[in-house]
């Protein structure tokens, strides 16, 4: 049995556990799961049936991970400790990551179904509102070549696949620090052989007219 069993789906974002599972150098089992008839053993491990969920074999125990953030972190800390914050790194590493988890993401998805947060509202919810979340992260990467500074860790494997979604899907603006920083992190050995993977399956799934979800 292969040390990680990994539900995906490739149009989704799955794409970013694959990407956190080669940096690992993971050995993992893929599970692929139709959006209308996901397997038992994932409906087991994460009722809710999303993707990315990872089941790590550890020890005599079945450890599920899902929120590709939270799948991430796992990875290195239990794969790839190189890929995880240095003591000085922790505050970046933290911080970035799950503001691509939390004020990002809601930016994004709220602007892109048409949702947008009047003065008053920016109180309440997480993000303030779109401007000023992506002039925060154009801020980091003005400045930074990577979360943590000079090093890449696997916070960039989240938040480099928000950026780079974003820029493709045309969800995030490509302003030129966010774009250095997707080529940087497109660069990457481990984002190019998932990538090529998930690439070559969605290519399969579309001349077999398999049909999509997010």
């Amino acid at each position: 049995m292969a040390e990680y069993t990994f539900f995906f789906n490739p149009m989704s974002r799955a794409q970013i556990a694959r990407w956190a599972l080669h940096e690992a150098n993971a050995d993992y089992e893929p599970v692929f799961v139709d959006w209308v008839d996901k397997p038992q053993a994932l409906l087991d491990a994460n009722p809710m049936g999303k993707l990315p969920t990872i089941v790590h074999h550890h020890g005599g125990h079945d450890h599920a991970v899902s929120e590709a953030a939270a799948v991430c972190h796992y990875l290195a800390e239990m794969s790839a400790p190189e890929m995880l914050p240095r003591e000085h790194e922790k505050a970046d590493y933290f911080r970035w990551l799950f503001f691509a988890a939390g004020p990002l993401e809601q930016a994004v998805t709220n602007k892109a179904y048409g949702w947008n947060p009047d003065e008053k509202q920016e109180i309440a919810v997480g993000f303030g509102n779109y401007d000023k979340t992506i002039d925060a992260l154009e801020g980091w990467f003005a400045s930074h070549d990577y979360v943590c500074g000079t090093r890449f860790t696997m916070a960039d494997v989240y938040v480099g696949s928000a950026v780079d979604w974003g820029l493709v899907f045309g969800t995030i603006p490509a302003r030129d620090s966010l774009a250095a920083y997707a080529e940087r992190v497109r660069k990457r050995e481990a984002y190019q052989a998932a990538k090529a993977i998930d690439s070559a399956l969605i290519a399969e799934m579309q001349a077999n007219d398999t049909g999509s979800e997010g």
